[in-house]
């Protein structure tokens, strides 16, 4: 060892040693296309131009080569990408605009009010007047209050953004950001955040002070200020509310459409059995041993002691794990079928190798013909497995245990390819799913005895807990080799979770926001109904008092909150349709558009629309005539 790198990079996943990068002569071809190149473009380079030189230098390549480079080429991208791939940073951005859609309707919440209490000071604006303020004084001292307002919330959200950042750092899933992202409110972040809520409060503070600076001084001191309200400033309170529950419409939406796929996600037979089985990885450097008989030796001693544990049932040797990763792409040729005019157009498939336990340990079923057994060894025919997609795929309408499938040989070390081999399927099993629980991936397993791997995967089925098996079968592989360590060792559930980690994250986060916006909602078509209900006191007497009954009175005050909410609902179609779309690469097993989610959805905004309606209803409805009338 001569050097620790600084975290980064080096650290996620599975890199924890790096090595140089050298060849031995006979490994210098260009058949196996594994390697990424990392450049820095020189000054005054644009990504445009190395990609025109790359063009280039891929079709030089393709000339000089074209048994192993025709229809190959290069793609010049920021490096950026291999951190956050296009659905993370689109995830990224919908979390912003959750974060928009919350500050739209706290907006709105807040000019409600700020109406309201216009409404309630139309006699204080009124005597200011009178007494010589102008419009633009009123309207400025009123504007300015509502900045007032906006800057400590702003600063009271930071408090409050502090915890909730802690929260979404322990939720967030590994590897969704680079090691380098700065989970931080440090200075930029506190600037734009005063500054957003600091113009929030200016843009919603606009019409509730232009209102209260334009109250007539005459009407509004006439009858204490009860005779000036003017049905303006009501139809743009009740336009606030509509507009309040479209935007609550669109993002639980959102959160409606995140959870029914998270559910669907959770519900997809994975192919593979997760309970009570512990898995690792042996990094076992590929330089080690590149001779076939050391590598067989190894790994038979290996599952051998993990075996003699009391409480392992199964153990098996793997180069890729169910649900992670596959193993490598590999191109194939069936043989007996027209070949292909270049080698770059042959189909390509997932290729591993495994040791005869693997379908017991991981309880993957077998479809059709035989699973690999001990009899598969290098002096006996090469067998392979495919998983039913590939046959659904490349073998549809003929007997796939008549099939023999071409494909080079991988030699240990630095990987390279060796000449083809041939190799008869002898078995289907069920496809186990991939690419985070969403696809059917085509599938070929051979026997690991057959073509060995220096670095591997094991897993371990126990009927016990697995995890308390981690130290036992650390110490047994320490035994056969002091110098190896487990690692990443999870159990298979942990890896299942892991798998659904972005989608678990996005849910919880979406129905957060979705909660919080409920709240408001509630809020805002509370704070309009009691309001209007104390307006309204005198009418509501009245009405009483010339025979309406209490029944008739809650049924006045609800049926304008919830038509005010299905109003709101009408409108929020158009974002709801819009935030479907935008999420709809992240969606499982349901439409843009889901009619399950979208009725429960509007379902719940209404229950809570009545229940915010249902209180100042009953409140209205328990208004003593003579009393509002004295009041008056």
């Amino acid at each position: 060892m001569v050097g620790v790198l600084a975290p980064g990079l080096t650290d996620r996943g599975q890199g924890d040693l790096t090595v140089p990068l050298s060849f031995k002569p006979e490994q210098m071809n260009h058949a196996f296309h594994w390697l990424d190149v990392m450049a820095r473009l020189k000054a005054g380079v644009t990504r445009k131009q190395a990609q025109a030189d790359m063009d280039g230098v891929t079709a030089h390549l393709a000339g000089v080569y074209p048994e192993t480079n025709k229809g190959w080429g290069a793609i010049v991208e920021p490096f950026k990408n291999d951190f956050i791939p296009a659905e993370r940073v689109q995830m990224l951005w919908l979390l912003l605009g959750a974060v928009g859609f919350l500050l739209l309707i706290a907006s709105v919440n807040v000019a409600n009010l700020l109406l309201a209490r216009g409404i309630t000071r139309q006699r204080e604006m009124a005597l200011r007047s009178a007494l010589g303020g102008t419009r633009a004084r009123i309207f400025g001292q009123l504007l300015s209050e509502s900045v007032v307002l906006s800057i400590f919330g702003g600063v009271l959200g930071v408090a409050v953004g502090i915890a909730v950042l802690r929260g979404i750092i322990r939720t967030l899933p590994p590897d969704t950001l680079p090691s380098e992202a700065d989970l931080s409110l440090n200075l930029p972040v506190l600037l734009f955040t005063l500054a957003t809520t600091t113009l929030a409060g200016v843009l919603f503070g606009c019409a509730p002070a232009w209102y209260a600076s334009r109250t007539d001084p005459g009407e509004a001191l006439k009858e204490g200020g009860r005779s000036g309200i003017g049905g303006a400033r009501h139809r743009l309170r009740r336009l606030l509310v509509v507009g309040e529950f479209a935007l609550a419409l669109a993002l639980l939406t959102g959160a409606g459409l995140a959870i029914h796929s998270f559910v669907k996600l959770m519900r997809v037979d994975p192919g593979v059995r997760t309970d009570h089985i512990l898995t690792f990885y042996l990094p076992v450097p590929g330089t080690r041993s590149e001779d076939p008989e050391q590598i067989w030796a190894y790994y038979r001693r290996m599952l051998a002691e993990i075996s003699s544990l009391a409480g392992v049932s199964d153990a098996s040797v793997s180069t890729g794990l169910p649900l992670r990763w596959a193993g490598w792409g590999m191109q194939f040729t069936i043989v007996g079928e027209p070949t292909y005019a270049h080698p770059s157009q042959r189909p390509d498939t997932a290729f591993g190798m495994v040791t005869p336990e693997y379908f017991s340990t991981f309880g993957i079923r077998l479809l059709e013909g035989r699973t690999i057994n001990q009899q598969d060894t290098p002096s006996n025919v090469k067998v392979v497995m495919v998983n039913e997609e590939f046959v659904n795929r490349y073998l549809k309408g003929v007997d796939p245990l008549r099939q023999r499938l071409s494909i080079e040989q991988l030699i240990p070390g630095v990987a390279r390819l060796g000449a083809p081999l041939d190799w008869q399927i002898v078995g289907v099993y069920r496809t186990v799913r991939s690419a985070r629980m969403r696809r059917d991936n085509p599938e070929a397993l051979v026997p690991f005895w057959q073509l060995p791997w220096p670095d591997a995967y094991i897993g371990v089925r126990t009927p016990q807990d697995p995890e308390l098996m981690t130290s036992s079968v650390a110490a047994a592989v320490h035994r056969v080799d002091p110098n190896i360590a487990l690692a990443v060792p999870r159990t298979m559930e942990q890896v299942r979770d892991l798998v659904l980690a972005e989608d678990r994250f996005t849910a919880i986060l979406f129905t957060s926001f979705a909660a919080v916006a409920l709240l408001l909602c509630s809020l805002g078509v509370y704070g309009v109904m009691a309001f209007s209900v104390a307006q309204r006191s005198r009418e509501i007497g009245l009405r009483i008092a010339l025979g309406a009954g209490r029944s008739r009175i809650l049924s006045l005050v609800l049926t304008e909150g919830l038509t005010l909410a299905c109003i709101g609902l009408v409108f929020g179609l158009i974002g709801s349709y819009l935030v479907g779309r935008a999420m709809r690469t992240m969606l499982y097993g349901i439409a843009a558009i889901d009619p399950a989610a979208f009725i429960t959805i509007a379902l719940v905004l209404l229950a809570v629309a009545l229940l915010a309606c249902y209180l100042p209803a009953r409140r209205a409805a328990s208004i003593e005539p003579m009393d509002a009338l004295r009041t008056e």
